[in-house]
Order: C-alpha cells, then sequence, then structure tokens
C-alpha cells in the first residue's frame, strides 16, 4: 500500500482528501504545516508527497526543495488554486513530478497521483571528490522535436541544422509556450556535444541572492544554510550545454556575474578562491523584447551581444496554422501511452474548434487540452464536449484562402475539393485540409471516398 504525505493547512479540505485517497487504497499521513510535515518524514518513510504551495509557517516551493535535498526519490506534487499555476509550472522544472489545480477533478488527482509514483526518479550522480551534490539534468514533457510542414516551421528547422554543429551561442525568442526548451535540446541533440549533460535553468526561479550559488556551486559552510558542497549548473555542464530559460528576469548583479563566467571560461564556487575552467555552450531564451530592455538599461548591452551570436525565432501555434493537427495528433499518441487509452482521434467538430481558436498558450495549452480531453473521451474520439469552455467563447477569423478548404463547412466536399486541387496527391490535400496524412485517410474510408 503506497504511502502519501498529505500537506495542508485547511483541515476540512484535508480531511476530504485523506478520506478520498484511503477509499483508493492509499495509506496517508496528514501534517497541516511545514513544521508537522519536517517531523513526519524524519520518523516515517513515504512514497510521495502532496503538499499546498501556500502553507502557513512556510513556503510551498521552499518547503518541496527543502524534501528534494534530503530525499530526493520521493516524488512530490503541488497542490495550486489556479491563480498559482504559472508558479507550479515553474517548480516542476525545479524537481517537482506534477501539479494538481484547485478545484479538484478526482480522476485527475488519481491519475497524477498513479503516474508520479510509477516514474522512477532521477538518482543523483555519484560525485566521487568532497560529495558534491549535482544539480539533476531537466527532464522534458515532449522528448521528440516535431517537424512541422508550415513556413515558419520549415524556417526554424532550417536554423536549428545551420547553428547546431557549431559552438555559437543562441538566443531564441518566443512566446510562453511556443517549445523554447524543445528547441534548445533539439539544438543540444545535433551538436558534437550531445553526448555530455544539457542543464536548463529557468532564471525566473532563482532568487537573486541565490544565483551566485545555484550557478556557480559554493562551498560547505560559505553562507547561513551551506550544509555541504555544492555543485553549479555551469560545472554541471562543462562539456555540454546549458540553457538559460528567461534570461531577461536576471538582476543587474548577476547580470555582470554571467557576463564575466562566459568571457573567462572559469567560475569560481561561493566560498572559494580556487577558479575552475568550463567549456561550455550557452543557450539563451526569452519572451521578452531583450533589445527594448538594453535600450532601457535594464538588461547590459554586452551581455546581449555575448548570448546573441545567432537568434532563433520560436513561433507562435497561430503563425503555423498547418502544423496544428500535426501536435494535435502527437500529444494525442503521448496522453494515450500516459493515460493507457486508445482514442484514435478527433470528431470534426473539435478540429474546426481547434483551427478557430486563438491558442494563445501555445504549444503547452495544446499539450494541456488534449490530455485533459484523452482523460475525459469514453469512446473512439475526441468530441466538442470535453473540450474547456473557453474554446466556445474565444474565436479567430478564418481567411478566405483557408475557408475554402475549411472542414466545418460540409466535410465530405471539402475532401474532395482538396483531393481535386491537389491532383489527388493525398499528402498535399492533407495540407490544405490542415490535418495529417492518418486523418485524411480515415476519413476517406469514412465517407469512401476512393
Amino acid at each position: 500500500m503506497p504511502k502519501i504525505l498529505l500537506i495542508e493547512d485547511d483541515i476540512a479540505f484535508c480531511k476530504l482528501l485523506e478520506k478520498f485517497l484511503i477509499k483508493k487504497a492509499f495509506d496517508v499521513t496528514i501534517a497541516f504545516s511545514a513544521a508537522e510535515a519536517r517531523i513526519a518524514i524524519k520518523n516515517e518513510s513515504f512514497d510521495l508527497i502532496l503538499t499546498d504551495l501556500r502553507l502557513p509557517d512556510f513556503d510551498g516551493i521552499a518547503l518541496m526543495s527543502e524534501f528534494k535535498n534530503s530525499h530526493p526519490h520521493i516524488p512530490i506534487i503541488l497542490m495550486t488554486g489556479y491563480s498559482d499555476v504559472n508558479t507550479a509550472v515553474k517548480a516542476i522544472k525545479n524537481g517537482a513530478a506534477d501539479y494538481i489545480s484547485k478545484p479538484f477533478n478526482p480522476d485527475e488527482v488519481l491519475l497524477v497521483i498513479t503516474n508520479a509514483l510509477q516514474t522512477p526518479q532521477v538518482e543523483e550522480e555519484q560525485v566521487p571528490v568532497k560529495e558534491k551534490k549535482a544539480p539533476k539534468k531537466q527532464t522534458f514533457g515532449e522528448s521528440e522535436f516535431v517537424r512541422g510542414i508550415s513556413v515558419a516551421s520549415k524556417k526554424l528547422l532550417d536554423h536549428i541544422q545551420l547553428v547546431s554543429p557549431t559552438d555559437m551561442s543562441v538566443l531564441i525568442i518566443g512566446e510562453s509556450g511556443t517549445g523554447k526548451e524543445i528547441i534548445a535540446k533539439s539544438i543540444h541533440q545535433q551538436s558534437q556535444r550531445k553526448n555530455n549533460n544539457f542543464i536548463a535553468v529557468d532564471c525566473g526561479a532563482i532568487p537573486k541572492e541565490l544565483a551566485a550559488s545555484e550557478f556557480f556551486g559554493h562551498l560547505k559552510g560559505s553562507f547561513t544554510g551551506a550544509i555541504s558542497d555544492k555543485m553549479g549548473y555551469f560545472e554541471a555542464a562543462n562539456g555540454g550545454t546549458i540553457f538559460l530559460d528567461e534570461i531577461g528576469n536576471l538582476s543587474y548583479e548577476n547580470q555582470i556575474q554571467l557576463l564575466r563566467a562566459l568571457q573567462e571560461r572559469k567560475i569560481k564556487p561561493v566560498g572559494s578562491n580556487k577558479e575552475i575552467n568550463v567549456d561550455i555552450r550557452i543557450i539563451t531564451a526569452t519572451n521578452e523584447d531583450l533589445r527594448e530592455a538594453v535600450k532601457n538599461g535594464d538588461f547590459r548591452e554586452d551581455l546581449y551581444h555575448r548570448i546573441n551570436e545567432f537568434s532563433i525565432e520560436s513561433p507562435s501555434l497561430k503563425d503555423r496554422d498547418e502544423d496544428l493537427m500535426l501536435f494535435a495528433d502527437y500529444f494525442l499518441e503521448k496522453a494515450n501511452q500516459q493515460l493507457n487509452k486508445d482514442v484514435i482521434g478527433f470528431s470534426p467538430e473539435v478540429i474546426s474548434i481547434f483551427q478557430n481558436y486563438n491558442w494563445p498558450g501555445n504549444l503547452r495549452e495544446l499539450q494541456n487540452c488534449v490530455k485533459r480531453a484523452t482523460l475525459l473521451t469514453r469512446g473512439d474520439f475526441i468530441e466538442s464536449e470535453v473540450l474547456p469552455a473557453e474554446f466556445f467563447q474565444i474565436q479567430k477569423q478564418q481567411s478566405g484562402t483557408s475557408e475554402s478548404f475549411s472542414l466545418s463547412n460540409n466535410e465530405k466536399e471539402a475532401i474532395i475539393h482538396a483531393l481535386s486541387k491537389a491532383q489527388n496527391n493525398k499528402s498535399e490535400a492533407a495540407k490544405l485540409l490542415k490535418i495529417t496524412r492518418k486523418t485524411l485517410y480515415n476519413k476517406l474510408k469514412h465517407y469512401n471516398i476512393e
């Protein structure tokens, strides 16, 4: 019977969740504060920790980091209100197994817990000298770079293939949720450094006081709380690639420290007099205009030129319309594997809704939407009733060219028209209809179109 430590200060809600988990065959220990949780984890062993993001006596993310250091093999799930979801997503990058947003869907709670218990936690590397604790390599929700068919996607792919074999510093510019980390990982995997570490760092999640320690490491006793030697991100990435996400969030002082490390290719751990040589490639990402930040004096111009030897635009989902159903199908296959489901595809109505939606959250929103819809779908196809309410409120205007091939009007006639226009080339017809070849073949069979 898996044992769960539940940390939640809302007593009524906590008891309700405890009853639900016990009913689902879990052994539950409750802690109403961080102090109680510390005592519990000292006296008992747990298979999973479920903690609220906001606690009366301590910050939930800080508590998560504390438990990750002392018990790295226990998966931690954060419980969060809707307004704190962005914070929870950042926490996942720093080691949380997953998060659940309130109000809860019981099926989702069960699914997230089951997945976290089944996913093996990454063991920390053994470092022979001074027992340094190395930061773990980041894991990614998408391990595969999806090749799109749109003009924007082809340009992106060309730029990745051009710059990957070089050692140039790359700045990835794009909206939140467009897959900037996946682009960075893809560059690393196609580079000469692919057999060495890829270390991803979210600059927005690091307090400026701790940035030097996180980047360059520290020696035991160098400041309050430094209970052991720690290897920094730069040393962990030695020989490989370091990816600094949302670099515009770094304080001016941290920018100076980073610039010095990049110029000299040397780092000095906090509390140490010894410099360490590092050989790393730097890839950075931002969703803001760094040139404007340079103009306003918020970002150092010399650092901007250092990190921007080559820039790549990460296109938004609305700029790659033709790729929409390619990504949707990819996320569906992934969701089927994760949820042990066998959903075949999307209904014509859902395809039409997807094509008319603006996707402000880009690929991340699409992935979350498909995963949720897959969980809720009981039949072979995802239908409109399992989509969130916002899909029926925000619509975008279709252009005249895409309208003539829209599946929302008369599906069978649209397919025949597209096949005629593409001279019966099914790949071209699928592009005109903005669906995948697999979806087109399913529809040809459904309508008995030869």
